[in-house]
């Protein structure tokens, strides 16, 4: 048994609803992801993994006819990486921000699941992207050693996570509700590569956020289409008992992964 099967098999312990839809081929960076991906998510309570699968299955409602919208496509713009792209990864980095490891204690901020999906300018989903996001903690500050507000971090919030995207292109997290600090509004940072190759690194933003338009990263958007395309309407998550949110951003590239 190679290296892809045994990630496999271990997926489908775990009762995955990715089990047996990965490619055998990987690159060792993917592999390595795999094996931390969604680690949490499947092994701690059934709540939380009941919740990740019905956003993931909200998601792949719009699966079902790929490339059918294509005309309608907008891509995503490209932005800035910044400066606060982890220093150190964390130990913990799946797509669950808000616990780390076993910790029983959550994270400070408003729990909100963000999902979407990885197209191409076809409309057509990118299977086996790697998803990177991270963002200020609920005090305004980044996992990075350099960040503003260093000392008030959140010690709970993990900051950073991945996921790798199965056949529909689809992906989710649960993290916080981005929130503002000195000089930006509130955003979440991605970066999407596939097979070793970067594809896009972008940020998605509050919708009607009133911080939007003095944001000086955000003001170098000219197109109204593209700058609607990055906007995130963060609405409360039907049936939840503790004002949890719900927010889809599709990120749509340029170039196919072939091409990139």
């Amino acid at each position: 048994m190679n290296d892809a099967d045994s990630v496999r098999m271990k997926f489908a312990d775990r009762g995955s609803p990715f089990a047996g839809e990965r490619h055998l081929k990987q690159t060792l960076e993917e592999r390595r992801a795999m094996n931390l991906i969604n680690r949490k998510t499947f092994e701690r309570p059934d709540e939380v993994r009941r919740h990740m699968l019905r956003m993931m299955a909200m998601g792949a409602i719009f699966a079902t006819r790929p490339g059918a919208y294509a005309d309608e496509l907008v891509k995503t713009p490209a932005q800035t990486e910044g400066p606060f792209f982890p220093d150190k990864l964390p130990l913990d980095t799946d797509n669950d921000l808000l616990v780390i490891n076993d910790s029983t204690s959550p994270s400070d901020g408003i729990v909100t699941w963000v999902t979407g999906r990885i197209l191409d300018p076809t409309g057509q989903p990118v299977r086996n992207a790697l998803v990177e996001i991270w963002q200020a903690d609920a005090h305004g500050a980044y996992l990075h050693s350099g960040s503003d507000n260093g000392d008030k971090r959140d010690k709970r919030f993990q900051g950073y996570g991945r996921f790798l995207t199965g056949s529909d292109g689809t992906y989710g997290f649960r993290t916080i509700k981005p929130v503002p600090y000195p000089g930006r509004t509130p955003h979440i940072h991605y970066k999407i590569t596939r097979g070793g190759k970067h594809l896009l690194t972008t940020q998605c933003y509050v919708k009607d956020h009133p911080g939007n338009a003095k944001d000086g990263v955000l003001r170098g958007i000219t197109d109204k289409k593209q700058l609607e395309s990055i906007m995130v309407d963060f609405r409360p998550l039907t049936g939840s008992k503790i004002g949890e949110l719900a927010g889809r951003f599709d990120v749509v590239l340029g170039l196919t992964p072939e091409d990139a």
